[in-house]
């Protein structure tokens, strides 16, 4: 990816993440999809599957993180970004920060659960020793739809269900 036109970039890698968000929705999991790339090389990938996995810390940025750190052999993963469709939980916000990404691009907002500066500002809060730079809003109408058209749907299987 060039450096000249970092837009170009983050669109690239927030594509990839919402190939694994749609991947996490074909499986019934919450769909949201992360990618983590340093020097330009993807070096993780996740996507939610806390209910295949039984894991309440399977997020997307969680696997991402442990893919990454197998790859390098490394729990930090300094000088790295992390590409997320919806913006990180308060778990997986602290996991990036004792990680030490440098960077979250994240697509839309979460106002019920976002640590990201929804609900909590825990990506850059001053009482860490270390602060994420935060960039939103990338691919945020496709992330956003993403998330509504599936929770519709959840919702109207719920209702389906009932009046049988």
């Amino acid at each position: 990816m060039s450096e000249s036109n970092p837009q170009n970039e983050h669109e690239f890698w927030m594509q990839q993440a919402l190939e694994l968000a749609r991947q996490a929705e074909s499986n019934g999991e919450v769909p949201v999809g992360a990618i983590l790339v340093k020097d330009d090389q993807l070096i993780g990938r996740g996507y939610n599957q806390p209910i295949a996995c039984h894991d309440p810390t399977a997020h997307a940025e969680v696997m991402a993180l442990r893919e990454a750190g197998q790859k390098l052999q490394n729990y930090r993963q300094i000088e790295t970004t992390m590409y997320v469709t919806l913006e990180p939980c308060a778990m997986c916000a602290m996991a990036m920060v004792h990680a030490r990404v440098d960077k979250v691009v994240f697509a839309t907002r979460d106002p019920r659960t976002g640590a990201g500066g929804s609900l909590y500002q825990l990506l850059q809060h001053s009482g860490h020793n270390h602060q994420i730079e935060i960039v939103e809003g990338v691919l945020q109408e496709q992330s956003s739809n993403l998330l509504k058209l599936f929770f519709r749907n959840k919702r109207e299987a719920t209702k389906q269900k009932q009046s049988n």
